[in-house]
């Protein structure tokens, strides 16, 4: 498309700088004040009629080339604010999407977090759970204990049994313990 836009400008500056006007089927060129016919000066011989028409002519001409380079140039000025809208869009549009990986990669982020979170919590529960059981069964085998001896109807054989199973109760319930 610049390439055109070049095109364009040599052609128009060529069109102005040759300032070639046709009058009646006869081609004029015109430097300054002079007006040539196939590179003789006719100027003093044309009428001052026939001058000021070939000279209208010429404004004319020039004037519609002007307007044609502004106008190219207006167009490329146009085509390059363009290019560079289109420029910036893309560029919004890779910060957009960084964004976006950035949000997506935070969001897994704080999942992974929340599952660890939640797993810590299961984990408390069980031990929560199992200190519980033991303390509740240490209990209940220490009430057992107590009643039994109360009544003497425990053998040294059997208190020895009852003391070890309490004392593995025992250890069971700090296990428990620092597994909280």
């Amino acid at each position: 498309m610049r390439l055109w836009i070049l095109f364009i400008f040599l052609g128009l500056g060529l069109m102005v700088n040759a300032q070639e006007v046709e009058h009646e089927g006869v081609k004029y060129v015109i430097k300054g004040e002079t007006i040539l016919k196939d590179g003789k000066d006719v100027t003093s011989t044309l009428s001052e009629e026939k001058r000021k028409e070939i000279r209208a002519i010429f404004d004319k001409t020039k004037a519609a080339t002007l307007e044609a380079e502004a106008k190219a140039k207006l167009a490329a000025q146009e085509q390059k604010e363009a290019e560079k809208a289109a420029a910036k869009l893309e560029k919004e549009q890779k910060e957009a999407q960084r964004a976006i990986k950035k949000a997506v990669k935070a969001q897994k982020q704080a999942e992974k977090e929340q599952k660890r979170a939640e797993k810590a919590l299961k984990k408390k529960e069980k031990a929560q759970e199992a200190f519980e059981k033991v303390t509740k069964k240490l209990e209940q085998n220490q009430e057992k204990y107590e009643k039994l001896k109360r009544k003497g109807k425990l053998s040294p054989n059997d208190e020895e049994k009852w003391l070890n199973k309490l004392d593995k109760l025992q250890t069971s319930l700090d296990k428990a313990k620092k597994k909280l």
